[in-house]
């Protein structure tokens, strides 16, 4: 076979050489040990919770390392790409502080642009370079066409990205898979001159040298050692539209655009014979590979189930949607990818995630359990050393877009909205009401709305609380400090028959009543319409002594 005219053939329409694509792509100018890493997602929906890992090791991998970090959209599949996915997955890991270095991103007028210098960044619009060195590969005798009929080349389109991992490109079981593989490989060049003059649709396939008897060791950044099959498989290339399958364009890609390390889940170890097989075709030298371990969840039997995108916490959207600070996703997020950050977080509360020295070998291999209850830990720990200007601003904003009614009532007054988030916060032991900023309305709301509701026990008899809340009243001055304020509470407890000190009541309880905590429970109800509310003297000081007096006489009135 003349393989050097069988390229000219396949691709007449390309004149340039792989020598000449390499000197547009030329070697980056960084510091020594850099690591150039990339996230490549494809354009089909929402961001899944399972992609901001892989972005997030990259991104640490290339900013800890004085490298880049850069965004590929792999845009191939075209039947199932969505309108607007790759915008709002730029935007979406902007909003949790997935900055690019290069690559994708959005511009003035809305649409993605390239940023950098070794685009473009979108694959479909890099169909010539493919082609370029799928010629290279047919003239060496790598590579083959195979004409195919319209059944399998519909077959063959309708696989994605994804099912490329498992997918068999030849359809009968594997002895007949093989006949037929190697019926394709005796192709002349008289039948190609002929098929192309027909006009007739081919694929291209690499013609794999492998033996599935012999094992190759490979390294794994995560994994370890191993030893993975040889690649028997002559796997597709090019489909017949002339858009790479993903092995291809993957392998093209990553070396034209310098990457050292492949950051992806465990779900494509199958693939790695065939891309260890690409790279050495194509004489480039093979990038480290991460496969990380998949994100795990509990079912309603306590079984561990993947992490699906129906389960709630699947879509990054949902976060946004519950209220979640991104930084406190983010910071959840790093607990989960190295065993060691909780450690160092205790020892270093005040510094940001981004400072940790993440560490590829903290990582855990077989996988991370997600949790909601964790979440909220860890959510509730930011923000209570967030500023209370911070948190007014970032609550405002989310109110504003999910709860307008609420969001006005916080942006009327700033100021007010401010002061109420500063109680209990800042010293050693901040308040830790704030999940989520969804958790606000409930925590705070009847500052706002002034709903009282007959929320006491109903064990105290009503003329107690009527008599604790009209003692109180008699004395009531808002210019009390809060030593002078408790003392007046604690008179009134000793007044109706409860005890003004705890060690008192818990000594004795059937010489009292009650004990001041309930007098103080009273109040709070009075004041609040809730059990469990912000520091009952920091309220009242904010609402102010119209307001207190009113909503303390409004609750005697309903015990009439």
């Amino acid at each position: 076979m003349d393989y050097q005219k069988l390229a000219e053939l396949l691709f007449p329409a390309v004149t340039e050489t792989p020598e000449e694509v390499e000197t547009k792509f030329q070697p980056r100018n960084l510091p020594e040990g850099a690591k150039v890493t990339r996230f490549a997602p494809s354009p089909t929906g929402f961001v899944h919770f399972g992609g901001l890992f892989p972005t997030t090791i990259g991104e640490r991998l290339a900013h800890q390392s004085g490298g880049v970090f850069y965004l590929r959209i792999e845009d191939t599949d075209a039947k199932r790409e969505v309108d607007g996915a790759a915008e709002g997955l730029i935007r979406t890991l902007a909003h949790y502080g997935i900055n690019f270095d290069e690559g994708a991103v959005i511009g003035e007028d809305g649409t993605i642009c390239d940023k950098g210098a070794y685009g473009p960044y979108k694959q479909s619009m890099r169909g010539p370079i493919y082609h370029v060195f799928a010629k290279k590969l047919v003239a060496e005798g790598k590579a083959y066409p195979v004409f195919t009929t319209k059944e399998e080349l519909e077959a063959l389109n309708a696989t994605d990205k994804k099912a490329e991992i498992k997918a068999k490109d030849w359809h009968e079981d594997q002895s007949e898979q093989r006949e037929k593989m190697l019926q394709a490989r005796q192709i002349t060049l008289e039948e190609v001159e002929e098929n192309l003059k027909f006009g007739n649709p081919f694929v291209l396939r690499i013609l794999a040298d492998g033996d599935p008897e012999k094992k190759i060791p490979f390294t794994d950044l995560i994994k370890g050692k191993l030893e993975i099959p040889e690649n028997d498989e002559d796997f597709v290339l090019l489909k017949s539209d002339g858009i790479p399958t993903y092995h291809f364009a993957h392998a093209v890609d990553d070396h034209l655009m310098g990457t050292t390390h492949v950051i992806r889940g465990e779900e494509w170890l199958p693939s790695l014979s065939k891309h260890i097989m690409l790279f050495r075709y194509l004489g480039f030298r093979l990038p480290k590979y991460m496969h990380i371990a998949q994100i795990m969840r509990l079912d309603e039997n306590g079984n561990k189930k993947k992490l699906s995108k129906r389960d709630m916490g699947a879509n990054m959207d949902d976060y946004s949607r519950m209220g979640y600070a991104p930084a406190c996703v983010c910071e959840y997020i790093m607990t989960l990818l190295n065993s060691n950050y909780e450690e160092w977080h205790m020892q270093n509360p005040e510094k940001s995630y981004t400072e940790f020295p993440f560490n590829i070998k903290k990582m855990s291999n077989s996988g991370c359990l997600f949790d909601f209850n964790k979440l909220n830990d860890v959510s509730k720990n930011i923000i209570s050393r967030m500023s209370a200007a911070e948190v007014t601003r970032q609550v405002t904003e989310w109110a504003l877009q999910y709860d307008p009614e609420f969001g006005a009532q916080l942006a009327k007054d700033p100021a007010f909205t401010e002061s109420i988030f500063a109680i209990g916060r800042g010293g050693k032991k901040p308040r830790k009401d704030l999940a989520t900023w969804a958790d606000a309305k409930p925590y705070m709301g009847f500052f706002f709305d002034g709903k009282q509701e007959d929320a006491y026990p109903e064990n105290f008899a009503k003329a107690d609380i009527k008599q604790a809340l009209t003692l109180f009243l008699a004395t009531y001055s808002p210019a009390d400090d809060m030593n002078a304020w408790f003392e007046k509470i604690k008179e009134v407890a000793r007044q109706i028959g409860y005890a003004d000190d705890m060690k008192l009541y818990k000594a004795n309880p059937d010489a009292f009543k009650g004990n001041i905590a309930d007098v103080s429970m009273f109040l709070r109800v009075a004041v609040t319409g809730k059990l469990n509310a912000p520091d009952l003297y920091a309220v009242m000081q904010i609402l102010g002594e119209c307001c207190t007096r009113n909503r303390i006489e409004s609750m005697i009135e309903r015990l009439d």
